[in-house]
């Protein structure tokens, strides 16, 4: 394990806009638990169109999507807070 100092650009919460050392722009740490819940939710859209459940896949994604635009919007709130450019 490697100890490394890293710029912290949002509060910790279940994920952080952070920039490690020797990187231009900050990156999101997600905590392992709301990984796997982000795993198990693209799982269960699988599942569904499996199952042929469209409306149950859309719904699924459709709150993916909403958690996603949240945190890129917590993303590039930050970036802007610290004059940083967007890499996108």
């Amino acid at each position: 394990m490697e100890r490394v100092e890293a710029e912290l650009f949002t509060d910790s919460g279940n994920n952080a806009v952070v920039r490690l050392p020797g990187r231009r722009f900050p990156g999101v740490l997600i905590q392992g638990d709301s990984l796997s819940t982000l795993r198990s939710d693209v799982a269960e859209v699988v599942e569904a169109i499996d199952q042929g459940d469209v409306a149950g896949a859309r719904e699924t994604v459709g709150l993916l999507l909403g958690d996603l635009d949240a945190l890129l919007a917590r993303y590039s709130a930050a970036l802007e807070v610290h004059e940083i450019p967007r890499p996108y």
